[in-house]
């Protein structure tokens, strides 16, 4: 009778515990009765008939991740592997319906992920592809809605993460970048020597202007001295003509002289004809003598003012001590 007693206390016992349970946040639990759907629990402590209640199953409510991998081909016939993930979740309010209607809810979207990929694709080229994933995506996106709704399951979001195309086409994409960027560097390069060519040409422009200027005004300067020479040798006395001889021979003789300067330098003076020979010692004569003509003048106008100039007076003394003339 002892033994019974305790037995029937332990039963009852495990009865009462079996009849509490307790659900995870985030997630909802499937009560059945009998074998018949009788409720959905969420988080929690919960309650239960034993024994005429289960457990049916747990639903995760959490946002899950389904990376799908397919091989599709472009319009241009290349082959390429793209990887979509889709972010998705259970509706709370339509627990029954993803436990219940979906036995494989992953199979069922990755075939609707390949169905809406392989449709799309084959009309984009392989540039296209690249440039237009998101909307690759949003395309997916929308196809998955409308079919995965009915099944309790809300598509958060979906991306194209990965476009890998065939190893020998990437080596050929990246062949011709790297001549498209070549093409680019040299039409820099180009430019660049171009700029250099101009800026190279105004500069030696604007030297030669700078230089003809310098030889203008030094032609103007020695044309202003000579008028100036030739002025001086006129209020001395000496007339044009000779005064641009004598100017010519100084000139000459500064070349000589200049030239002369360098060791290294060899000077041949060869005349036209004889007559061009006399007729230039005829001007270095007259050249000469205007020379010396000057001179003269110049000393007898040196002469004229010291005699001008007032003596100073003599003492007497001085007088007296002057030496007398015999």
């Amino acid at each position: 009778m002892g033994t019974a007693f305790i037995i029937l206390i332990v039963f009852g016992l495990f009865i009462f515990l079996s009849s509490f349970f307790t659900v995870k946040q985030q997630s909802s639990v499937i009560i059945e009765r009998f074998g018949k759907f009788h409720s959905v629990r969420n988080s929690g402590l919960q309650l239960k008939i034993p024994v005429v209640d289960r457990l049916a199953g747990r639903v995760n409510l959490k946002i899950q991740q389904l990376d799908v991998i397919i091989e599709t081909k472009t319009k241009d016939n290349v082959f390429i592997k793209m990887k979509v993930s889709v972010q998705f979740k259970v509706i709370q309010e339509k627990v029954y319906d993803a436990f219940y209607k979906l036995e494989y809810p992953h199979d069922q979207i990755t075939a609707y992920v390949f169905d809406v990929v392989r449709a799309e694709v084959p009309k984009l080229k392989l540039d296209d592809v690249f440039e237009r994933k998101d909307d690759i995506a949003i395309a997916v996106k929308r196809e998955l809605n409308e079919a995965m709704t009915t099944y309790g399951y809300d598509i958060i979001n979906t991306l194209v993460t990965d476009i890998d195309p065939d190893i020998q086409v990437k080596n050929a994409m990246n062949r011709i970048n790297a001549a498209d960027r070549e093409k680019t560097a040299a039409e820099f390069e180009a430019e660049s020597s171009r700029i250099r060519i101009v800026a190279k040409a105004k500069a030696e422009a604007e030297s030669k202007r700078l230089q003809g200027q310098g030889i203008a005004d030094q032609r103007r300067e020695i044309a202003r001295g000579l008028v100036e020479s030739v002025e001086v040798l006129n209020n001395v006395g000496i007339n044009s003509q000779e005064a641009s001889a004598l100017i010519v021979v100084t000139q000459h003789y500064d070349t000589l002289q200049a030239i002369g300067a360098d060791a290294n330098s060899n000077l041949i003076l060869l005349p036209n004809s004889p007559q061009a020979g006399s007729d230039m010692l005829n001007n270095m004569v007259a050249s000469f003598t205007a020379s010396n003509q000057v001179g003269e003048m110049m000393k007898k106008n040196n002469k004229k003012v010291e005699k001008q100039k007032p003596t100073p007076p003599q003492s007497g003394y001085e007088d007296d001590i002057q030496p007398q003339n015999t």
